[in-house]
């Protein structure tokens, strides 16, 4: 029995199955009717690349939180057709350039690139005015938050080195901002330190790069930090607009000094630094300069030193001459005083001499009679006897004598040796001497 076969219909029969081409093109038409006209959108540049044709491509990017992804974003081609124009424009209100992180305004229209499935908007015109209104907006709101923290004029308030020679640089390794400063402080023929950081001055994460360099060389010993680039659009210099370089300059404990751009040109960097020069080699004068004052002001007070010392020396020569000629005038005077005195004095003694010489005599022989009449001799021819012991003492009282002692009685013809029986002490006043 064969089956039975009952065919059951696709629901996808009749739909249509597009070519990838087909579906682009019909997206395409979709933007037409919806988006007939060119479209203003504003945005900031991001990831911005020139081919070696001649055009432009790059990111619009809204952003969303500080080191965030971005809320939206959208492809932007500038082709060289339109270029030109753009360029113009550009060119005839000054002050502006297309570059990573600048905030603009630009017309285009919106179109599919079947070739990478890419939503795309063809830019066509720009509106300077709004890039820099935008700029000089965020600028002064920014000036007026800083200036409620009190950080305006916190870097100027510190002590700036009479002779700042070790110096921290802040610029783009190789550039002619670089040149210029280095040239100027080297013809100054003053020796200078420098510690160079590199980095970048203009761009998306230029700020960062630059806040964290001006950190890294506070650690240094420096005597002051320069921060300088080269001149450029008014958009080439938003990165010293920033708030992040601008706290980073406030928050030093370093004086910091900028050179930055024309000598029109002026940042919220140069407003919060200690001194802002017009110029990189503006910048590199300025150091020059006050170094090289310091050192005039030193050789002046040398100069002053100098004179100062010789005029002190001078008065004091007059001084010590005249001091001198008053010693060896009262010199003179003295030692004819002296000569005088001891004239005086000579001749008295030798008035007084003879007579003295006969008074010193009268009185030797006085003393000579005295001592002549304590002579032991004399008092034993006047009958008086001296009696010592067997030690040769000399007796003097009855308290030095026992029994049995030999005593030796020295009498004027010889002496006579005897032994005492018995000692027996009397009164002397009882028994006179003879």
């Amino acid at each position: 029995m064969e089956p039975v076969v009952r065919p059951l219909r696709s629901p996808f029969v009749d739909e249509p199955t597009y070519r990838v081409s087909d579906l682009t093109d019909a997206i395409q038409i979709a933007l037409d009717v919806c988006f007939p006209d060119e479209v203003w959108v504003q945005g900031e540049i991001s990831s911005l690349n020139r081919s070696p044709a001649g055009h432009v491509y790059f990111q619009l990017v809204e952003a969303g939180e500080p080191g965030g992804p971005p809320v939206a974003q959208i492809a932007v081609t500038l082709f060289s057709s339109a270029k030109v124009s753009v360029n113009a424009t550009l060119k005839r209100v000054g002050g502006m350039r297309m570059t990573d992180g600048v905030e603009i305004r630009l017309r285009g229209r919106l179109s599919v690139y079947g070739a990478q499935g890419k939503l795309q908007l063809r830019m066509t015109a720009i509106d300077p005015e709004y890039t820099l209104g935008r700029l000089a907006s965020d600028r002064e709101q920014l000036l007026r938050t800083l200036a409620a923290e009190g950080l305006v004029g916190r870097n100027g308030a510190l002590a700036l080195a009479v002779r700042p020679l070790r110096v921290g640089l802040v610029t783009s390794t190789g550039s002619a901002a670089e040149a210029d400063f280095l040239h100027e402080l080297e013809a100054s023929g003053l020796g200078w330190e420098v510690t160079a950081l590199d980095t970048r001055v203009q761009g998306g994460s230029a700020e960062r790069g630059v806040a964290a360099a001006l950190r890294q060389l506070a650690s240094h010993r420096l005597d002051v930090i320069a921060v300088i680039r080269g001149g450029g659009a008014r958009t080439d210099l938003a990165t010293f607009d920033r708030e992040v370089v601008a706290r980073a300059i406030a928050g030093l404990a370093i004086p910091v000094i900028t050179g930055i751009g024309h000598e029109i040109d002026r940042s919220v960097a140069d407003d919060v630094a200690h001194t802002a020069c017009k110029t990189p080699t503006a910048c590199a004068a300025f150091l020059v300069s006050r170094a090289r004052s310091f050192n005039d002001q030193v050789d002046t007070s040398w100069s002053h030193l100098a004179r100062a010392a010789a005029s002190h020396l001078e008065r004091a020569d007059r001084r010590v001459r005249t001091a001198a000629a008053g010693v060896a005038r009262s010199g003179q005077a003295a030692v004819l005083a002296g000569d005088h005195q001891v004239g005086e004095a000579s001749r008295r003694l030798a008035r007084a001499g003879p007579q003295g010489v006969d008074r010193a005599t009268a009185r030797l022989d006085a003393a000579a009679t005295r001592v002549g009449s304590l002579d032991p001799a004399r008092a034993l021819a006047r009958g008086w006897s001296i009696t010592r012991t067997a030690d040769g003492d000399l007796v003097r009282s009855t308290e030095q004598l026992g029994a049995e002692d030999v005593l030796v009685t020295t009498f004027l013809d010889g002496t006579a040796t005897s032994r005492i029986e018995s000692v027996a002490p009397t009164n002397p006043l009882e028994h006179p001497s003879p």
